[in-house]
């Protein structure tokens, strides 16, 4: 029985886990934190409790994937319910309940002019056959040397992606009115880029949103981390927490041959790195750096890194009903806000996500009170490391009194009785997430399919890849995906 050391219980590492250990593999998770999900996790304090990473569910049936191809049913494991209307974006002037009912969305867009309704409908046309193109050849399919990028087909399916605009140029190709423009592309924050930079293949997330719908992990997405766990140990799989892999050892340069762990090396067949991309191959690969080729400390420093967050986890005595469980409240000068991210200012008019489980799950907080996540956009380390506490202070407190006054939550500040801070430093100490960068490596169209990290090493034997940084990308359901890619990598080679 071949032997799998996996680095990092996220859900990349656990759904490589479950697909490999249901494949006949011994595998064992090695994870540095004291339970499962990596940035999925949870804060329970006070009487009450914070998913602390994604909170939006999108693609319902990839999050099923792992359970239905190990034989089980997911619903023994967790429960989701879809939610509709399933955010409200607040702009300077009105406020739109966004729904993935047609009849909805046509009475919204027609309330600016029938011709948007037209351009919508254009959009989704056109982007659902570019989604097609992409899950068939790209996203479901990972590489490892260039004839599987560089022949015919594959190259006439990149062509017709047709990715060269950004995403908001693709959108004002159909859509002429500046408040749904940026209603239509302010999900490409989902995965750390700009709209107005980012390839224009990424309005498949606006599109998957309006078409699949938004669903609700009941417990929080926490209880999907704990769900794949489970699994995983069902399977006789081996999860080993609070032990930090110090590194990777990697016989001439070549071979890996196991992880060494509290000084004590762990012999196995092969590795799969879940931890961030670039904090693997410039911490924990155990050779010389010239040795890396293309992913040398030089050159994994000067690739590009996507956006980071900052995070307030707000325990209330109080529920304010005008909540619901997502909320987007933009900022006035919305590509003003975007600009200063990149640029590394952090934004004196930043747009800010809510996430109010309360709204609809009574277990986040006791009786009559709230558990408030509030998150904002910002700058990457390498942009903007400057997070002082007094920074921290003056932030958290200008973010408190734009959330009380520009969703008119009364006197909000009074109702705080628990507070938490998560900033780019966090993501960068906690989750070893290189630069703080909580989306991994931006996904750029030279940073994207092919372009991405692979899912195994190009010249390393037995070592693979799984998580936000690698192919084929950020997002929970992306990241699950990636995950199975590497296990199937794993299956192709042993």
């Amino acid at each position: 029985m071949k032997t799998i050391s996996i680095i990092g219980a996220g859900v990349g590492g656990l759904t490589s886990a479950i697909y490999l250990q249901n494949h006949g593999y011994q595998v064992t998770i090695y994870e540095k934190n004291s339970r499962p999900g990596g940035k999925m996790d949870i804060i329970e304090e006070s009487g009450f409790k914070f998913d602390t990473g994604p909170t939006i569910v999108m693609m319902p049936d990839i999050y099923k994937k792992p359970f239905i191809d190990s034989g089980v049913d997911y619903k023994n494991y967790f429960k989701m319910k879809r939610i509709n209307p399933f955010m409200d974006v607040v702009t300077h002037n009105k406020k739109i309940a966004l729904s993935s009912d047609l009849v909805d969305l046509a009475k919204e867009f027609e309330s600016y002019d029938e011709s948007e309704m037209l351009g919508f409908l254009k959009y989704l046309t056109d982007i659902y056959s570019k989604y097609i193109n992409a899950k068939n050849n790209f996203i479901y399919k990972s590489f490892r040397g260039p004839s599987d990028f560089y022949n015919i087909k594959t190259l006439w399916n990149a062509y017709r992606l047709k990715t060269f605009s950004s995403s908001f140029e693709a959108i004002q190709k159909n859509i002429k009115n500046t408040d749904l423009q940026y209603l239509m592309s302010f999900q490409t924050l989902y995965i750390g880029i700009s709209p107005f930079s980012g390839p224009s293949i990424y309005n498949i997330i606006p599109m998957i949103e309006l078409i699949y719908g938004v669903w609700f992990i009941k417990g929080g997405m926490f209880q999907y981390a704990k769900a794949l766990e489970k699994r995983f140990i069902e399977l006789g799989g081996k999860i080993v927490y609070n032990s930090t892999v110090e590194k990777i050892i990697v016989e001439n340069n070549k071979h890996v041959s196991g992880l060494l762990i509290n000084n004590t090396l762990k012999d196995c067949d092969a590795v799969v790195a879940n931890a961030d991309f670039p904090y693997t191959m410039t911490h924990l690969l155990d050779m010389d750096d010239n040795k890396k080729g293309k992913y040398q400390k030089k050159n994994i420093e000067k690739m590009d890194y996507s956006m980071s967050c900052f995070l307030l986890y707000l325990g209330l005595d109080n529920n304010y009903d005008q909540l619901n469980l997502h909320t987007i409240k933009m900022a006035n000068n919305f590509e003003t806000n975007v600009y200063d991210i990149d640029n590394g200012i952090l934004p004196d008019d930043p747009s800010f996500y809510i996430y109010n489980p309360s709204a609809i799950d009574n277990s986040f907080a006791p009786s009559g009170q709230s558990a408030l996540y509030v998150l904002v956009p910002v700058s990457n380390l390498k942009e903007n490391s400057s997070w002082s506490e007094n920074d921290i202070d003056k932030f958290t407190h200008k973010i408190i009194h734009k959330v009380e006054t520009e969703l008119n939550l009364d006197n909000l500040n009074e109702h705080i009785v628990f507070k938490k801070v998560h900033t780019p430093k966090t993501f960068e100490t906690h989750y070893n997430s290189f630069y703080g960068a909580t989306f991994g490596l931006k996904p750029t169209l030279k940073q994207s399919n092919y372009f991405r990290p692979h899912n195994k090493h190009a010249k390393i034997d037995n070592l693979y890849f799984a998580g936000a940084s690698v192919h084929p990308g950020a997002g929970v359901p992306i990241v699950i995906t990636s995950g199975e890619l590497t296990a199937k990598e794993v299956m192709r080679d042993f």
